[in-house]
């Protein structure tokens, strides 16, 4: 935290924007995916500190030491430049994430280092983009992610993501999408790694407006609630080794 607000990080690699691919993206996004996903959260998320940064950033990708030291939630949007994440930045992401910095990792970022690291599997999946609409509905309605939410938000045009999610058993399954063509797809789920939560969320490919939805920026600021942690001693668990009877010596102190 920083002046007692939460402070939150938008990472997306900043590629599609820089190449102008698609060629729209420029007009539908003029500040950039991060832009707009952090001016959706700051509608939502008034007191809070929210940053971006993308890979040109600088060396660490805008990733430092010094930035994740002071960041409650990280919010990662990548897709054709996974490569060029340096694997020193990847393991910074690490250690803060078991230390309690929450990770909220969008669409084609299942892919990205920092989430197969963390999840162990190879994150992969079915797709085709076709634009066809995406129903996400909620099934889990109890979880601080889901309030608000209307069940289905209707995307009218989003890429097909499909089953086989190739990911361990979430600690909960929030949201199930349901495709045009008929696949259906694990949209919202939830990892502790650590000391740290994740909140993995699929929609939002770079050919559609998707995070001007109000209904997904609703889950995203959700999502920045439930997964910061501030206050938290940023530690990794950690080996001890106490003597025998180590709890009543500190009982006498």
């Amino acid at each position: 935290m920083t002046n007692g607000k939460p402070r939150i990080l938008v990472w997306n690699e900043g590629v599609h924007e820089a190449n102008n691919e698609p060629p729209h993206i420029g007009d539908m996004y003029p500040d950039g995916i991060h832009g707009a996903i952090a001016a959706g959260l700051r509608s939502h998320l008034p007191d809070a500190d929210i940053t971006t940064a993308v890979l040109a950033t600088d060396d660490e990708h805008g990733l430092g030491e010094e930035v994740l030291a002071q960041t409650d939630v990280l919010l990662w949007w990548g897709h054709v430049a996974h490569a060029e994440v340096g694997d020193a930045v990847v393991e910074r992401i690490h250690r803060h994430v078991l230390g309690g910095m929450g990770l909220i990792v969008l669409h084609s970022g299942h892919f990205s280092k920092i989430f197969t690291k963390l999840l162990g599997t190879s994150c992969s999946l079915a797709w085709r983009n076709d634009g066809q609409r995406e129903l996400v509905w909620t099934v889990k309605p109890s979880h601080p992610i889901a309030e608000g939410v209307d069940s289905p938000i209707v995307i009218p045009e989003q890429e097909m993501y499909g089953e086989l999610f190739d990911i361990p058993d979430p600690d909960d399954l929030i949201f199930i999408s349901s495709f045009a063509g008929g696949e259906v797809f694990r949209s919202g789920v939830t990892f502790t790694r650590g000391k740290g939560r994740i909140f993995y969320f699929s929609p939002g490919d770079q050919e559609y407006p998707v995070y001007h939805h109000p209904q997904i920026q609703r889950v995203l600021a959700n999502g920045v609630r439930w997964a910061a942690q501030p206050g938290l001693d940023r530690a990794a668990p950690s080996v001890s080794n106490p003597p025998r009877e180590w709890f009543q010596e500190e009982k006498h102190h």
